[in-house]
C-alpha cells in the first residue's frame, strides 16, 4: 500500500495567469517541502498540457507528480501517477494503459462510488467536495467531514480529502480520518509559505 504525504498540492493551470506561473508556484511548493504535486490543466490543449507539463518533470525536484485525467499525458511526460474522476476513464482502463507501478487515483462523492472504488485497482481514493470549493463550477454536494469519516469506514485504502480545505480547517479533516488533505486555493498566494503552514499544521 502506498503511503500518502499529508498535503496533496494541486496546481490548477486555470488558477494562474501564464505558464512561468505555475512553474514558480511549483518551485515554491517544493521547496517548502511538498513531495507530491498533482498538475490539472481542463483547458483540454493536449499540446500546452504535455509541454507544461514536461517543464514542470524538468524541474528534477524530489517530487511526485500527478497528472490530472490523462492517462496518455502522464506517459508522454514520464509522470508518476494518474488522478480520475467519475466523468474519465475508468479506472481499470487507466492501469492498463499506465501500468502496475504508476500511481491511480480515484475520485468519489458519495459512498456508493467510494465502495465501486474501492473494488478497482487504484493505489488511493479521494472523498469530498467536503466544504464548499471555488475551484470547480458546477461541484458535487458537500460531504462534510461526516462524509469522510463515512468514507473512512468504507475502504482500507489511503484516501485524500478534497473540496474548500483550508489552513483553518485541514486539521479537523485529518482527525475525521483522511490521510491527506488536497489544496488547491489556499495555496495560490505565496505558496512557500502557505505550504509551509500547512505542513507544519499536518505533522
Amino acid at each position: 500500500m502506498i503511503a500518502l504525504p499529508r498535503l496533496y498540492a494541486i496546481l490548477d493551470a486555470g488558477c494562474f495567469p501564464d505558464a512561468d506561473a505555475i512553474f514558480a508556484a511549483a518551485e515554491e511548493l517544493v521547496a517548502a517541502g511538498c513531495t507530491l504535486i498533482q498538475y490539472r490543466n481542463k483547458s483540454g490543449n493536449a499540446r500546452v498540457m504535455l509541454e507544461q507539463a514536461r517543464e514542470l518533470k524538468k524541474a528534477g525536484s524530489p517530487i511526485r507528480l500527478i497528472m490530472n485525467d490523462r492517462a496518455d499525458l502522464c506517459l508522454a511526460a514520464d509522470f508518476d501517477g494518474v488522478h480520475v474522476g467519475q466523468d474519465d476513464l475508468s479506472p481499470e482502463s487507466v492501469r492498463k494503459i499506465i501500468g502496475p507501478d504508476r500511481w491511480l487515483g480515484v475520485s468519489t462523492h458519495n459512498p456508493e462510488q467510494l465502495s465501486e472504488a474501492d473494488l478497482t485497482s487504484a493505489d488511493y481514493l479521494a472523498i469530498g467536495p467536503v466544504f464548499a470549493t471555488t475551484s470547480k463550477e458546477k461541484p458535487d454536494p458537500v460531504v462534510g467531514l461526516e462524509g469522510v469519516r463515512r468514507a473512512r469506514a468504507l475502504t482500507r485504502r489511503p484516501l485524500v480529502a478534497i473540496g474548500g480545505i483550508t489552513r483553518t480547517n485541514a486539521a479537523s479533516v485529518i482527525e475525521a480520518g483522511a490521510n491527506s488533505v488536497a489544496v488547491i486555493s489556499d495555496l495560490l498566494r505565496e505558496p512557500r509559505k502557505s505550504a509551509e503552514v500547512f505542513l507544519r499544521i499536518l505533522r
